[in-house]
């Protein structure tokens, strides 16, 4: 038996998911502006554009929530459209990109038009790179806005992982997040990763989530500690 350590098991935790949940900053204000602006959506779609762990899950769910939408992703958009989306007043289409089935997102997009449903699609970059080659599919991507979700300022970064630590029912002194916001990768992927790892190695050591502990943390990931 360890001495002077406690075992961390992987256990589940729930992620808060909702609109009072997200946070905004500059670098997101955008999408979220665009988001909340539904149901008067201009053109009944949007194109949310942004790197992953840049926040697009999040906010994907806050819109279903919002407009009870059926979730599809791009690999499954095959297939007969109507039944993809019978019954439904709002889509949603995730991971498009390279390589998707230009034919059926063609029919799809159309089965939504008909259907007088609203539609967002979700991708890393946006539809003029995604090396479209049917051009009635890029037309139809074409009249779709698109917005960004820009990387992450330190404000939102120790703002993401103070709600990330408060999910796990962790407490940790806004000095060690500043600490962490200078240090860790700029994504909200790597900060996601970074307070899994704080969280298990706190509950190892038996302590709270610390600078020291932190600067451990960071050490043994490899990060810049200067």
């Amino acid at each position: 038996m360890t001495s002077g350590r406690q075992l961390a098991f992987d256990l589940p935790h729930r992620e808060a998911l909702g609109r009072e949940d997200y946070l905004v900053s500059e670098s997101n204000s955008a999408a979220v502006a665009a988001i909340d602006a539904w149901p008067d959506w201009p053109h009944a779609g949007l194109v949310l554009v942004g790197p992953e762990g840049s926040g697009k899950t999040h906010l994907v769910e806050v819109w279903r929530q919002m407009s009870g939408a059926r979730k599809l992703v791009a690999n499954d958009v095959s297939g007969d459209p109507n039944v993809l989306i019978a019954d439904a007043s709002a889509v949603i289409v995730e991971d498009c990109g390279p390589g998707l089935d230009e034919t059926a997102m063609f029919h799809l997009l159309n089965a939504v038009e008909r259907a007088g449903a609203d539609i967002l699609l979700t991708a890393k970059k946006e539809p003029r790179g995604w090396q479209v080659e049917l051009s009635d599919l890029m037309s139809r991507l074409s009249r779709l806005p698109v917005v960004k979700l820009e990387p992450p300022d330190d404000l939102l970064l120790q703002a993401v992982m103070m709600k990330l630590f408060a999910d796990r029912q962790v407490t940790v002194d806004a000095s060690v997040l500043r600490y962490l916001a200078m240090r860790v990768e700029r994504s909200f992927a790597a900060v996601r990763d970074m307070v899994v790892r704080l969280d298990r190695a706190a509950i190892e050591a038996k302590r709270p989530v610390t600078r020291t502990l932190a600067a451990r943390v960071l050490s043994e990931s490899g990060e810049e500690l200067d």
